[in-house]
C-alpha cells in the first residue's frame, strides 16, 4: 500500500510532528485549490448563462420594436377605415401626433423626476449625522463636568 504521493507508508503508526503538520499544509493547500476551481466553474456557468439570457432578451427586444411597429401601422390603416377616410395620411398623422404627445409627457415628466433627483445631497443622513455628533458633544461635555466634579470631591448624584 502506498500514500497518495507513491511513496510506502513508513512501519509504525507514529509520525513526527513535522510529518503530521506538512500533510495538514499540504491537504488544506490541496483544499483550498479545489474549492477556487470549483468557484471558478461556478462563475464561469453563471457568466454563460447571463450572456445567453442577454442575447435572448435583445432578440426580444428587436422583436417587440417590430411589433410595436407593426401595431402603429395597424393603428393608422384602422383610423382610415373607422373614419372612412379614403387616404392613408390622415391615420398616419393621427398616430404620429399622439405618439408626439406621448413623447412630450414622457420628457415632462423625467425633466421633472431629473431634476427632483439632481441634488445628490443625502439630506436625512446628515440630518441624522448633526444629530448624532450634537449627543456625542452633549455626551462629552456633561463627562467633563463629571470628571471636574470628581476632581473637586463632589460626590456623583445619579
Amino acid at each position: 500500500m502506498t500514500k497518495g504521493d507513491g511513496t510506502p507508508p513508513k512501519d509504525t503508526a507514529e509520525k513526527s510532528l513535522g510529518d503530521i503538520v506538512g500533510e495538514v499544509s499540504e491537504k488544506a493547500s490541496l483544499l483550498v485549490s479545489q474549492e477556487i476551481e470549483l468557484a471558478k466553474a461556478e462563475v464561469a456557468d453563471k457568466v454563460s448563462k447571463l450572456g445567453k439570457g442577454a442575447a435572448v432578451g435583445a432578440a426580444a427586444g428587436v422583436f417587440l420594436i417590430f411589433a410595436i411597429t407593426m401595431f402603429f401601422h395597424f393603428l393608422a390603416l384602422f383610423l382610415n377605415d373607422l373614419f372612412d377616410w379614403n387616404t392613408g395620411w390622415p391615420g398616419y398623422l393621427t398616430v404620429a401626433l399622439l405618439l408626439t404627445l406621448l413623447g412630450v409627457i414622457a420628457a415632462l415628466l423625467a425633466y421633472r423626476w431629473f431634476k427632483r433627483g439632481s441634488q445628490l445631497k443625502p439630506e436625512m443622513a446628515i440630518e441624522e449625522a448633526k444629530r448624532t455628533r450634537a449627543e456625542l458633544e452633549a455626551q462629552t461635555i456633561e463627562r467633563d463636568q463629571l470628571g471636574r466634579s470628581l476632581e473637586r470631591g463632589e460626590a456623583v448624584k445619579r
